[in-house]
């Protein structure tokens, strides 16, 4: 498959088939290791195992063989779902989801003794049943932590006719589980304008000094997304004091995980899912991505970021730089930056009342485009994909983000082509992931285009990134 021009050079996917949620982040000695939710026989979410890859640097991929395997007649006789790894004092162990058909969720562990390769499964549930006096939505995907002298999990879940909740659980030996009640039950009216939906997946509860973040998956029909909550956590209860979209490309970054990693830093991976018609993921044989590496972050302004680690620019190869420079109101102006597996790095300064925008993977004819644009008046950075790809069965709506400028402040844009994906930052606060198909070999140009006032380059420079997998 390395001839698809949509696939993905130097973000981590399988060699092929269907990949969704990550699963069981854990550093283990020196190697990082990566579980997630894959079906090895098709490109459809049926059949779930998990995968598994290791790294010793978060940016280089080692396959693994396959750590979770539906056993027939068991609890996860028709899927292994999403679940966390536990170093359970020098053992390995996972939580995760055992699904059966039609609809039965059961908390499982396994544990492994041979470095991680192999793991053996419980036999038992863990939890039997979900909470009697509950009517719920979903009982699924395990976020484990330690507390005290014993164990907490989260799991999510939704209380109908309430909205989306995750679980609490203790345990001293993971186990045998008491249940605590809701860390939190989401609510329309408590938490406007964000709607937190019916369901909440794949919950990720966790301390960064001395303030503790909830993200949860939103799940209700369509569209989803990850909220990031910020507050305070005491006797089992979270109070949050700050709640937002993580991502503003929604469903694009959804379910992501964290790991505590031994340098202090706390690392994320979200599942990036396709942008096109099943036909056409069944055509190209592979389905899902993994976004960049994160390391989440508190900002002054009250909310929970995750950004590029920085190992991501031991990536980088060639440079390439735009002059610093004035772009004139006029048709975009090419610069000569070229390519489909890039890092974009650009400093500018927007007209006070009109837009600025950067072209990219765009035909010498403008005919395919992506438009990643931002609007002085609103203060809004629009990633418009109306025109991305020729193709008519990709998904084509723009994404928008709030990215408010102080007095004399430039608008920074990090931006990483790679393929069919797309991740942009803006100034260290605010990101949007999603998908582009262009179509033709020629659209890899980029432009700057200014309307209603001139627009300052500041400083604009470029690089290829390297094949992770060459």
């Amino acid at each position: 498959m390395t001839s698809d021009p949509h696939r993905p050079r130097y973000h981590f996917l399988p060699p092929a088939k269907w990949m969704n949620d990550p699963n069981g982040l854990i550093q283990w000695g020196e190697i990082f290791h990566l579980f997630y939710q894959y079906n090895p026989t098709g490109t459809c979410h049926r059949n779930i195992h998990w995968g598994h890859a290791t790294s010793a640097d978060l940016l280089y991929w080692q396959h693994q063989p396959i750590a979770l395997t539906p056993t027939p007649g068991g609890l996860d006789a028709d899927g292994c779902w999403s679940g966390c790894a536990i170093n359970d004092h020098g053992i390995p162990t996972l939580i995760y989801t055992g699904f059966r058909l039609p609809d039965r969720q059961t908390p499982c562990l396994a544990v492994s003794h041979d470095g991680l390769l192999t793991w053996q499964k419980w036999p038992e549930p863990i939890i039997p049943m979900p909470p009697s006096d509950l009517d719920l939505l979903g009982f699924r995907d395990h976020s484990v932590w330690r507390e005290d002298d014993g164990w907490c999990m989260l799991i999510g879940a939704g209380i109908r006719g309430q909205g989306g909740t995750a679980l609490l659980y203790r345990s001293s030996d993971l186990r045998r589980w008491e249940y605590g009640g809701p860390l939190l039950v989401g609510d329309a009216g408590q938490f406007a304008p964000i709607w937190t939906g019916t369901l909440w997946e794949c919950p990720d509860f966790f301390a960064i000094g001395q303030e503790h973040v909830l993200i949860c998956s939103v799940w209700d029909q369509r569209p989803y997304y990850t909220i990031a909550m910020r507050g305070n956590y005491y006797g089992g209860r979270f109070t949050p004091q700050t709640i937002h979209k993580l991502d503003d490309g929604d469903a694009y970054f959804y379910a992501p995980q964290t790991m505590p990693i031994c340098d202090g830093r706390r690392i994320m991976f979200g599942w990036v899912m396709e942008g096109r018609s099943e036909s056409a993921v069944l055509a190209a044989g592979w389905a899902g991505v993994m976004s960049l590496p994160r390391e989440v972050r508190l900002t002054s302004d009250g909310r929970v970021v995750a950004l590029p680690i920085a190992e991501v620019r031991q990536l980088r190869g060639a440079e390439q730089r735009v002059a610093p420079g004035t772009i004139d109101p006029s048709a975009p102006q090419w610069v000569p930056i070229r390519g489909a597996h890039l890092e974009l790095e650009a400093t500018l300064l927007p007209p006070p009342q009109g837009t600025c925008s950067v072209w990219l993977r765009a035909s010498p004819d403008g005919a395919e485009a992506t438009i990643v644009r931002y609007e002085s008046a609103t203060a809004t950075l629009i990633l418009d994909r109306s025109r991305s790809s020729l193709a008519r069965d990709v998904w084509r709506d723009a994404h928008r983000t709030y990215v408010p400028l102080s007095r004399d402040e430039p608008l920074y844009l990090r931006i990483f082509l790679d393929g069919s994906l797309i991740e942009v930052f803006a100034n260290e606060r605010r990101s949007i992931t999603s998908r582009i198909y262009p179509t033709r070999l020629d659209s890899v140009g980029i432009a700057l285009q200014a309307e209603g006032g001139s627009v300052e380059v500041v400083a604009m420079r470029a690089w290829e990134m390297a094949n992770i997998w060459a």
